[in-house]
């Protein structure tokens, strides 16, 4: 890659609206128009390994529903989070028994919005005030969530973190934009911004729990792009990955492309919470050791 300075990345005066930002850069840009920007068919799992290839297995959003999900072929797992309903520790263990009972040499995970007892801050403000929102949550001890990471023994887990696995390297982060006050949810602007600047540069594969603007997240019924724009930002101007995978809009299942980074958005579970979009595979050229 050509060396550059690094990019600063600031807030975008479209941050708050994203609907609006889309429409802005598209008509100003040609941002997320062809040829640049297009839909990408998933290659169906019965299609060769390259050689000198990784095979990565992509699901979000399977919400403690996998029982009956017919996992591919794949060198490594990648769930980009919302792996349970609430983040009970029960529904914690049933899911780390489902990793533990599937093939691929190595699984990653991230939490989502979802993993609620996942978010510490979260839960020290749920014990103050909103005992009735969750009940089943709030009614947990502190001893029976506070390490309840540990419980996934069968994955590595990334929480503003990375990891390097057969030469790619890793990051994940659970973050999404502020939505009726659920797990590590942040306002637009310049608290996700925070989080996202933490991302390295160099990073081959970027894990995170919500989409950027522009890219699967539509959602049909709210007529409204719902994508982080300073992730946008953030992904295409200074980290650059090759994969970029996050799930969270489960209408906004599908894969695209902007000619340099591949978008996966993952949801496993349709808007009415049915495991059926199937996992998407894709194949990376192994990083050249250099």
């Amino acid at each position: 890659s050509m060396a550059h300075g690094k990019v600063t990345i600031t807030v975008d005066e479209y941050s708050s609206n994203p609907t609006q930002a889309f429409t802005h850069y598209n008509i100003n840009q040609s941002r997320f128009q062809p040829p640049h920007v297009h839909m990408v068919d998933p290659i169906p799992y019965d299609t060769p390994k390259p050689a000198g290839h990784t095979r990565f297995v992509c699901v979000s959003d399977t919400h403690s529903r996998t029982d009956g999900i017919q996992m591919p072929y794949g060198d490594v797992l990648l769930h980009m989070g919302d792996f349970t309903e609430l983040g009970l520790p029960s529904e914690v263990k049933k899911f780390n028994d489902w990793l533990g009972g599937l093939p691929y040499e190595f699984k990653v995970v991230i939490a989502g919005n979802h993993e609620l007892t996942f978010d510490k801050d979260f839960m020290a403000e749920l014990v103050k005030q909103d005992y009735y929102r969750f009940p089943s949550v709030s009614k947990l001890k502190p001893e029976d969530f506070d390490n309840v990471q540990s419980l996934l023994t069968n994955c590595v887990y990334l929480q503003d973190s990375d990891v390097t696995i057969k030469g790619f390297r890793i990051y994940g982060t659970p973050w999404s934009p502020w939505f009726n006050g659920w797990g590590f949810n942040l306002p637009r602007g310049q608290s996700l911004l925070d989080k996202w600047n933490l991302i390295p540069e160099g990073i081959d594969i970027l894990m995170t729990h919500g989409p950027p603007l522009g890219f699967r997240d539509w959602v049909p019924k709210e007529l409204q792009r719902v994508g982080c724009v300073e992730l946008l930002n953030t992904v295409q101007k200074r980290v650059r990955p090759k994969l970029h995978a996050f799930g969270h809009i489960h209408e906004g299942y599908g894969i695209m492309t902007d000619g340099y980074t591949t978008f996966i958005n993952a949801s496993t579970c349709t808007i009415s919470y049915q495991p059926t979009n199937p996992p998407i595979v894709f194949d990376l050229p192994n990083p050249s050791s250099s």
